[in-house]
């Protein structure tokens, strides 16, 4: 989780009023945030925030912005989000920039009243918000510039490798695009980004100047922000416009809670976006919902009032008014986690405070215990390390395309809804696949190879309530220059003797299977799973070499 440095009197100031440390660590549940340390020499403290979904708290200002909306019962206006506005400055981005990296936010703030404190946050924010929150500069990064060296409109366009040189931030001398990402730290670090095109994002002012290379790094001239700096030009690139355009907000509410006056920026874009193609930022991206007293007073087990959610959600930062049997509630535009109604409430009770909830007994003692299943798959693992092999534990979600040649024509993948990596959007329906990754992963390892795994696979299942059921699955695989079906064989059927299991083995087809070296293990009229060895096209999509043989057994089908 995220951790802030602040100097205590730099946050009072910002409240509003001096604080005690036993209030402030009171006022920091607010934002759900602890104190970790604090140092009375130097006025230094360590802030860790528990929840990487508010950005916007990553700093001294949000923090107490959250703190100081408390105090005075209600959200804080910021002018600047107000339509109508005119900018007279304006960024041109590029047609080609849509296929590198096509977003922009930016905007400018005025008398800002720096010093070393507001240097720091300000520094620390940016770092924040694109390694975080930006996913290490590649989906969000910022670029903070003196505006009074800028001559607009400013460009923002493709560039060979070493079409432009400039100085970049921490030397002395020009250096190109391309001698950038080979020789700047920062090149280094995050040159990853941008290697992969031809052409190179660059920021060029009306006079020429180079303000940065991003997502890389400023030029010394102009992207150098000083304490004796006053005005500033904020600008914000990505691959996703509404985290590009959240960033922006953030930043801006900051600075004009340091006193700094906000004026827009438009964007002149060439091809079509979800915002337009010419847009003034910052913009107000807030959404509003719309829920029921009733709603909350289900999901917190008491009665509330509609005055006292209006309250309690006010003094949060949101803005709400009655409809009917409803309130609508408009978020701030400085926030966008506000994915699910419970999300609401959860403002709700941590703005009321959770011990002002009456505690309530539990109606049931119990006495906790492993299930039976569990018993019984600690003797299966007991059983598979004694015969050689070695246990993994994997993942349960993953990627569509981990388990596409596992799948038979009639199997069905459990999807992740409202997904938010492609990584993780299905839950698997089998181990092996799991087990092939970690063999794919070992090549260097010594041979053989003997891994297992018993974990959970999800399958639908129409009898369900929810559609779907959760299954314990044995999967155990061998590979190494001579690993067959029979070697594979004779370790389930020491496994299964063990188990106390009469089992046969039926001539079968597996999509993951080599035919004619593919069986299904029956119990009676119950089948439990399949073995093989597996096919050459499977080994060699995930470039495992050695031949492999595998089983993969239900838990539950042999319990029960």
């Amino acid at each position: 989780m995220p951790t802030i440095d602040i100097k205590k009197k730099d946050l009072d100031g910002l409240i509003g009023k001096k604080l005690s440390l036993e209030t402030l660590e009171n006022h920091l549940k607010l934002a759900k945030a602890e104190l970790k340390e604090y140092n009375a020499e130097s006025d230094d403290m360590k802030v860790e925030l528990s929840d990487s979904n508010r950005p916007d708290l990553w700093c001294a200002e949000g923090v107490a912005r959250q703190i100081r909306m408390h105090l005075t019962g209600k959200p804080e206006e910021y002018p600047f989000f107000k339509p109508g506005r005119k900018a007279t400055r304006i960024i041109r981005v590029a047609k080609d920039m849509k296929a590198v990296r096509p977003y922009l936010a930016a905007c400018t703030a005025q008398g800002i009243r720096m010093n070393d404190a507001v240097l720091t946050q300000m520094i620390q924010s940016q770092d924040k918000l694109a390694e975080i929150f930006g996913r290490k500069r590649s989906t969000v990064s910022i670029g903070i510039y003196e505006l009074d060296k800028i001559a607009f409109p400013v460009d923002y366009r493709l560039a060979a490798p070493d079409e432009i040189s400039f100085t970049p931030l921490g030397m002395t001398e020009k250096m190109t695009l391309g001698r950038i990402l080979d020789q700047h730290p920062k090149g280094i670090q995050y040159g990853g980004i941008v290697r992969p095109f031809k052409k190179y994002p660059v920021l060029i002012d009306g006079m020429n100047q180079v303000l940065s290379f991003p997502p890389i790094i400023n030029s010394t001239e102009i992207g150098e922000v000083k304490t004796t700096t006053r005005n500033v030009l904020v600008e914000v690139t990505g691959t996703d416009q509404r985290m590009v355009a959240l960033t922006l907000n953030i930043i801006a509410v900051s600075l004009y809670d340091r006193g700094a006056e906000i004026d827009p920026v438009q964007v002149v874009c060439p091809y079509a976006t979800d915002l337009g193609k010419n847009i003034t930022f910052p913009r107000d991206t807030s959404i509003t919902v719309s829920l029921s007293p009733e709603r909350f007073s289900q999901a917190l087990g008491e009665d509330v009032s509609a005055v006292d959610l209006k309250r309690r959600l006010t003094a949060y930062g949101h803005r709400v008014r009655s409809m009917g049997k409803a309130l609508k509630i408009t978020c701030p535009p400085y926030r966008d986690d506000m994915m699910h109604p419970m999300d609401m409430v959860e403002d709700y009770a941590i703005s009321r405070g959770y011990e002002s909830f009456e505690a309530v007994m539990p109606r049931e003692s119990t006495v906790g215990g492993l299930s039976s299943l569990e018993v019984f798959s600690d003797t299966v693992r007991g059983h598979m390390v004694g015969t050689g092999f070695q246990e993994f534990v994997s993942n349960i979600l993953c990627s569509r395309e981990e388990l596409a040649d596992a799948l038979s024509a009639d199997d069905r993948l459990i999807e992740v809804d409202n997904v938010m990596s492609l990584a993780y959007s299905v839950v698997r329906h089998s181990v092996l696949p799991s087990l092939l990754n970690v063999e794919s992963a070992s090549s260097k390892a010594f041979y053989p190879h003997r891994t297992f795994e018993v974990g959970e696979v999800a399958l639908p299942d129409s009898g369900s309530i929810m559609g779907t059921r959760t299954d314990l699955n044995l999967g155990a695989i061998i590979s190494h220059p001579t690993a067959n079906f029979s070697e594979m064989h004779s370790t389930l059927d020491v496994l299964l003797y063990y188990l106390g299991i009469e089992y046969k083995l039926v001539p079968s087809e597996h999509p993951l299977f080599l035919s004619g070296r593919c069986g299904k293990v029956q119990a009676g009229d119950n089948v439990l799973g399949y073995i093989g060895e597996l096919r050459p096209e499977v080994l060699e999509r995930r470039q495992i070499a050695m031949p492999t043989a595998a089983f993969e057994i239900n838990l539950n089908r042999i319990q029960l």
